[in-house]
């Protein structure tokens, strides 16, 4: 039952899916463009290469020969993977997932588009005239983000006029690889985001995690909670549009689909084809199988006979503020002096300004007041300290 699975990308979700498959006896080969990443720390194997670099991802699947190919980041020459496909590598969930959702231009034209899943006005730009018209068009304020990016980088809000080439080169010194391309999004007025877990099956039917709240901030989360209280309609208009996205887009694994909940019902943000960063609250046991256990299932085509909400809980990212390779992380006793309360730090070998170096987790009774556990996870998140040296 050993499979061996070359993982692209190394962070800290990977890092936890690789516990997730060691535990099912599997062979996990770490991949990513520097040394001794977070999930490089727990795999059988690793591998340092510009995944960028067509050839060098090549030159690694051919040495591995892996049953399984599973990216965890957007910067890849995912145009490889039908060719992978192709020669009868498995990719998960799926070559057109992966190069879809890495792009947001393929995701939300197909969603938009082909499925009519309802999203906020867009428009696309290439250059700085373009976009200055296609802000035109969409109106102000609007959101701008990069095509390929994660983590928020490179994505801002215009409110006024005069941050529009400001938002133009914010957003192409944030974008990842070689796409010099940028969306712009009619600001939608929500009271919530939402990621809406969505798992795929192999033999079973699609399932989804109770919806997971959460705060941007800098185009990147700070806290997350499940369950985010939902009106029953928008819970399943969600699951219904992240079931035909996911349909469309074939394969098996974890999505994490991002929605705004507004006044005029729940619009399509956009996913990510494996384990969600807002999802790391269900570490907290909030679930009886965290989302990092049901990706490792999905992918070796495990039953998963359910997925059941056991508590309530929240977590809170601890974020680096400056850039080094020297320094040390602190106040670990004092976090966990808080009854039900946990840490979890990822290992990165260096620090920069808004890093994410580990989150804080706490959990209660299903009935417990949401804002309370998320006003907790933050004070616990708070007691870890970061010197540099």
């Amino acid at each position: 039952m050993q499979q061996k699975i070359v993982l692209l990308g190394s962070g800290e979700l990977g890092k936890e899916l690789v516990i997730a498959l060691q535990r099912l006896g599997q062979y996990v080969i770490a991949v990513d463009s520097y040394e001794h990443a977070p999930a490089m720390q727990v795999a059988h194997e690793f591998e340092v290469i510009n995944m960028l670099d067509g050839d060098a991802l090549d030159a690694v699947i051919k040495k591995h020969k892996p049953d399984y190919i599973v990216p965890e980041i957007e910067a890849i020459r995912t145009e490889r993977f039908y060719e992978y496909e192709q020669q009868g590598y498995t990719v998960v969930p799926s070559a057109k997932a992966a190069n879809f959702t890495m792009n947001r231009k393929a995701i939300r034209d197909l969603a938009a588009k082909e499925l009519g899943v309802k999203t906020a006005p867009y428009q696309y730009a290439s250059n700085l005239e373009d976009f200055k018209a296609a802000v035109a068009q969409i109106g102000i304020p609007c959101v701008v983000k990069p095509l390929m990016s994660s983590s928020g980088k490179g994505q801002s809000v215009i409110k006024q006029a005069e941050n529009i080439e400001m938002a133009w080169n914010y957003a192409l010194e944030g974008s990842r690889g070689d796409l010099q391309e940028v969306i712009v999004e009619g600001f939608i007025k929500f009271y919530a985001e939402i990621t809406l877990l969505t798992v795929t099956q192999q033999h079973g039917p699609t399932l989804f995690c109770a919806p997971i709240g959460h705060r941007q901030e800098k185009g990147d989360y700070r806290e997350s909670w499940q369950p985010c209280v939902m009106q029953e309609q928008d819970i399943l208009s969600a699951q219904k549009m992240a079931a035909k996205v996911t349909e469309a887009l074939g394969g098996y694994g974890i999505w994490g689909v991002e929605f705004f909940l507004t006044d005029e019902g729940v619009y399509f943000s956009e996913l990510s084809p494996r384990p969600h960063d807002t999802g790391m609250v269900t570490l907290a046991g909030s679930q009886n199988l965290n989302e990092f256990e049901l990706h490792a299932r999905a992918i070796l085509g495990l039953p998963i006979p359910h997925i059941t909400q056991e508590k309530a809980a929240a977590s809170a990212v601890i974020l680096a503020s400056e850039t080094s390779t020297e320094f040390e992380i602190n106040g670990v006793d004092k976090a966990l002096l808080q009854d039900r309360s946990d840490v979890k730090l990822f290992g990165k070998p260096s620090t920069r300004p808004y890093r994410r170096m580990g989150v804080a987790l706490t959990y209660d009774t299903i009935e417990t007041p949401i804002e309370s556990l998320v006003e907790k996870a933050t004070a616990i998140a708070k007691e870890i300290t970061i010197s540099y040296h």
